[in-house]
């Protein structure tokens, strides 16, 4: 249905209940933090961020806000500090009166960063122009 998907990130939160959007308006500026220059962009329907390829999105169903790390590995890397909350291999779920911990947050992002940058050095310099 044409217009049904939201194409920014401002229109996706203003479609959410007053927790969620407040939950993800916060989780949204601790990732701008932990990657300043990552672009953020809306993909799929929700509010993503790219650096050296995806890093990270979010959403919201019913009942839960989710940051998709989109990563099995930096999600088991992180598996003990994630012990204590609805996981599967690459989300984070969370409710919005139980937001994520800043600090754990930042450890994902960055680690993505790591990923991410790390991919892109075996690649080599000629990929970045993939597509040009």
């Amino acid at each position: 249905m044409p217009g049904s998907m939201p194409e920014t990130t401002r229109s996706f939160l203003a479609g959410l209940p007053p927790e969620q959007r407040l939950a993800l308006e916060h989780l949204r500026g601790v990732i701008i933090a932990a990657a300043p220059t990552a672009e953020e962009y809306v993909g799929y329907g929700i509010p993503a961020f790219r650096q050296d390829g995806a890093l990270v999105s979010f959403g919201a169903a019913r009942r839960h806000c989710a940051l998709y790390v989109q990563s099995p590995a930096v999600m088991a890397a992180h598996a003990e500090a994630l012990s204590g909350f609805d996981t599967s291999k690459g989300t984070v779920r969370f409710r919005p009166d139980k937001p994520l911990p800043d600090e754990l947050v930042a450890r994902l992002v960055k680690a993505r960063l790591a990923e991410n940058a790390a991919r892109r050095a075996r690649k080599g310099p000629a990929s970045a122009n993939c597509g040009t």
